[in-house]
């Protein structure tokens, strides 16, 4: 009969094989649940897209990464959310559909773009180089928001782009300063559609978040008292 002191001895004499096989499960376990973990921790996109209100009472900590971007790059919140809602309807793992072969083979997806800002790599390895980190998400909406105001204050200094414009701030998002510049836009039409959405959401969402944004801001913990109260 076993004894438990021999089940201990025992731990130490399996082989280099063994060992190593069951160290692979392990990762191979771990990496499966940190995905899992990343989808089910993600935040649902909010039931009504329309309303600002109501995207920032649904996700509070929202407003509070958008306010922060604003107050280090200058872009209005109200611009920087109708941004991520127009590349992203506010789902922080999208990216493009991939382009299937004979109807079941996949192909390459169109651009590495991914996340709430639709960011693609390049530009966004600039964004961790200059002002993120390497701990940098493209799925949270901390840096989304952050990527969104660096991205819009090096188009106003390369492009002359007002922060106040976002039709135009969309257009040169969309082409880059240089394609802007070019005006490449102008012979794309679902660009142009697309800028000017987003320009009239920026334009809702602003007179939305004028009736509403004392709500967000006395939730800092140093504006309860006495300053919010009616």
């Amino acid at each position: 009969m076993r004894s438990p002191v021999d089940d201990f001895i025992g731990c130490f004499t399996l082989s280099s094989s063994v060992v190593l096989a069951r160290l692979r499960l392990w990762a191979s376990l771990s990496f499966v649940l940190l995905l899992s973990g990343c989808a089910i921790f993600a935040p649902n996109p909010p039931q009504d897209q329309s309303n600002i209100c109501e995207i920032f009472r649904e996700q509070p900590s929202w407003y509070d990464y958008a306010q922060e971007s604003e107050e280090k790059w200058g872009t209005p919140i109200a611009t920087q959310m109708s941004f991520i809602q127009q590349e992203s309807s506010f789902r922080s793992h999208i990216r493009p559909d991939r382009k299937y072969y004979l109807g079941f083979i996949p192909g390459p997806r169109p651009s590495s773009a991914k996340g709430y800002a639709q960011a693609q790599d390049p530009v966004w390895e600039e964004y961790e180089d200059q002002a993120g980190s390497l701990f940098s998400r493209r799925s949270h909406m901390k840096h989304a928001t952050d990527f969104i105001g660096w991205y819009n204050r090096r188009s106003q200094q390369q492009a002359g782009i007002s922060l106040s414009n976002p039709e135009h701030l969309y257009y040169a998002y969309h082409e880059g300063a240089g394609g802007y510049q070019r005006g490449t836009y102008r012979g794309k039409p679902q660009v142009l559609r697309a800028g000017r959405e987003v320009a009239a959401r920026a334009n809702r969402y602003q007179a939305q978040l004028n009736s509403c944004e004392a709500e967000f801001q006395c939730r800092k913990f140093y504006q309860v008292w006495p300053f919010c109260r009616s």
